[in-house]
């Protein structure tokens, strides 16, 4: 076990962590898939007490085929639209054989979260289930073929939203969403800041009722980046303030957890492949609707 304060996040106590590595190597993810990294992390933080629930999406794919899994923890595939019904499921069949200790883990990429699973997740939060949902957020279907998501940024280049026609909405906000079910804990974090994310997945298991991690996984095929930029790039949304790290809790009280650096939102962009046709205007737009999420979200803080 691990009780460096250096692997705390900001404002948390020192937690423990597993050494055991309980997931292995011989997984199908991509070089520099931060959806990889995500859950290597994650289940340090959980431990091998945990049951992992992962619908379709490039999850569905990385742990191998069946019987096969690179998890040392038991895993259980469901529905794309249905791993708020899932997780549920699995948590009432644990708690009636007496396992309350056992933690049940959802694990989605942002379509069977911010689009076709948002149904059963809201309903599973309505009713304050004691389980962890996180949804492993690269900004659109990548495991089918990168098709424009809820999660997708306004202006990203995807294969339905090309180039001569990005995707004019923006991203949808779904951590609002989530607190808005005033269930015990919503929180942001990226692969790309383990400490902080490590933190977060330790409190979360050890907080009964509903619980929410939304984690920025960066993709190098759908972002158009090199896999050795790919903790780099994820770095710099947060630096840029285009993706807030923060805790919500009991859907009230709002702590910040990271403040931006100052980075150049453009910096970030130009980096990345599915933004390059941005214009000087469309940056500026983003750079707005920035300033306009960070003034709401430092008067939340305040206000709580």
């Amino acid at each position: 076990m691990n009780t460096d304060p250096l692997v705390c996040g900001q404002g948390t106590e020192p937690q423990q962590y597993e050494q055991r590595e309980l997931m292995t190597s011989g997984h199908l993810a991509c070089p520099g898939c931060g959806a990889a990294m995500a859950m290597r992390l994650a289940l340090k933080a959980m431990g091998p007490d945990t049951v992992v629930v992962i619908p379709a999406s490039c999850w569905a794919i990385i742990p191998g085929p069946f019987p096969y899994s690179n998890l040392k923890t038991p895993l259980m595939h469901t529905a794309f639209e249905t791993t708020g019904a899932a997780i549920s499921g699995v948590r009432a069949a644990l708690d009636l054989q007496g396992k309350e200790s056992t933690q049940v883990m959802g694990w989605a990429g942002d379509g069977g979260t911010f689009d076709i699973g948002l149904q059963s997740l809201s309903a599973a939060a309505e009713r304050n289930e004691n389980v962890l949902y996180v949804c492993y957020d690269n900004e659109a279907y990548m495991n089918t073929g990168i098709q424009r998501s809820g999660a997708t940024p306004q202006y990203a280049w995807t294969t339905t939203t090309p180039t001569d026609h990005p995707k004019d909405e923006a991203k949808k906000n779904i951590d609002r969403i989530m607190a808005a079910h005033c269930i015990p804990y919503v929180a942001t974090t990226t692969s790309g800041h383990p400490h902080d994310l490590m933190a977060k997945f330790a409190k979360a298991r050890d907080i009964r009722g509903f619980r929410f991690i939304h984690v920025l996984c960066s993709c190098t095929a759908g972002w158009k980046i090199d896999s050795a930029l790919s903790v780099e790039v994820m770095r710099l949304a947060v630096d840029c303030g285009l993706f807030p790290l923060y805790e919500v809790e009991d859907g009230i009280h709002y702590t910040i957890n990271v403040q931006p650096k100052g980075a150049s939102l453009k910096d970030y962009l130009m980096r990345q492949g599915r933004f390059r046709h941005m214009s000087d205007e469309h940056v500026a737009s983003l750079q707005r609707q920035i300033e306009r999420e960070w003034t709401w979200l430092e008067k939340q803080t305040r206000d709580s």
